[in-house]
């Protein structure tokens, strides 16, 4: 595994759209695991490809705590099937701007379908952190 260098704004690769991934073969089961290792190194618990200067459509997120077993979560091609009626502000900061937070309105739950580093395709309820997390990343 790698540490990727995380991209900061204002850099404009941060506004490219990410493109869906076709197949989760090597290439892509590698980006998760080294998007999972920057992510906890930066420390952080979501991270785009984007970020990192890949444009396969990517994240990776962990809400687990850190000082037990982690438990990341790898997914290409996320998309949101199903959002909530109830909305709650959460703070939110992010790894690409560093120091910087802001109350953001978002769905509390969610039900997002993606592919796995297997290449499994899932779908998983969400709500609370980890909701977040994911809608952010998204």
């Amino acid at each position: 595994m790698a540490i990727l260098d995380i991209i900061v704004a204002p850099d404009p690769r941060l506004k490219l759209k990410a493109e869906p991934v076709s197949a989760v073969d090597a290439s892509v089961r590698k980006l998760m695991a080294d998007m999972v290792e920057t992510m906890h190194l930066a420390p952080g618990i979501g991270l785009a490809s984007i970020q990192v200067g890949d444009l396969r459509r990517v994240i990776v997120v962990d809400v687990s705590d850190p000082n037990k077993d982690r438990d990341p979560i790898c997914m290409a091609n996320p998309e949101l099937i199903w959002t909530s009626d109830e909305i709650n502000f959460h703070e939110e900061g992010c790894l690409s701007l560093p120091e910087q937070y802001v109350e953001i309105k978002r769905p509390d739950a969610i039900k997002v379908r993606y592919i796995n580093e297997a290449g499994e395709k899932r779908e998983l309820e969400a709500d609370g952190l980890l909701a977040v997390c994911i809608q952010h990343e998204m």
